[in-house]
């Protein structure tokens, strides 16, 4: 999900420094440009309570905490998704504030992401400790109110599934549309919220009712 954020000055290395930061509601700047991967690491760690993102040229985004609905619409999913996991014990899942670094060097955290146990064990412990350069086979993003409906698409094609993953959903309970984005480039818009998304051949058996979303 994108959320808004303020650019704020870059953290003293390489001891960075805690700092405030005030977030706005409407806009949206780059910080720290061009820092790099080790920069990234050592801000995140000196300021656990920020949450961050970074693009693949090195520009850092402080994401906004959640609304009351978005955050139960976050939970919702992923708890439908954690409830089929321990069902299949197929996976692995993984909340909002987890940061994956992918392949294009972007450092992003979905909704809710899925990691098969095949690529979960290809991990070593110190991986799974740290910031871990994997990539999540399945990925939702529940959009806010704040959020522009064509940013977010474009973050599912131009990040998500740019960096391998096989299956993504869009889900935007306010205008009750979703979409569905898949490795092979095929993608389903969903004009209501009366229908069930399926897993398809990525998450056998596993269902989603999109109208959870609707109370």
């Amino acid at each position: 999900m994108t959320r808004d954020a303020i650019a704020v000055p870059p953290p003293a290395l390489p001891r960075p420094e805690k700092i405030a930061i005030h977030l706005s509601d409407e806009e949206v700047f780059n910080a720290f440009p061009q820092m790099s991967e080790e920069e990234f690491d050592a801000f995140c760690l000196a300021n656990p309570n920020l949450r961050l993102e970074q693009d693949p040229h090195g520009n850092i985004t402080i994401l906004m905490p959640n609304s009351y609905n978005s955050g139960n619409n976050e939970m919702e999913a992923g708890a439908d998704l954690t409830i089929w996991n321990r069902r299949t014990k197929l996976g692995k899942v993984f909340i909002s504030s987890t940061l994956f670094k992918l392949p294009d060097g972007s450092k992003r955290m979905p909704d809710a992401a899925w990691i098969s146990l095949e690529k979960h064990n290809r991990l070593s412990e110190g991986e799974r400790n740290s910031f871990a350069h994997v990539v999540p086979d399945f990925i939702i993003e529940v959009r806010s109110p704040s959020d522009r409906l064509d940013a977010l698409q474009t973050k599912m094609r131009s990040v998500w599934m740019a960096n391998g993953v096989r299956l993504a959903w869009l889900l935007d309970p306010e205008t009750q549309q979703a979409w569905v984005y898949r490795a092979d480039g095929t993608e389903t818009h969903i004009t209501n919220f009366s229908q069930t998304l399926s897993g398809e051949d990525v998450l056998p058996g596993f269902e989603l009712d999109l109208g959870i979303f609707r109370a």
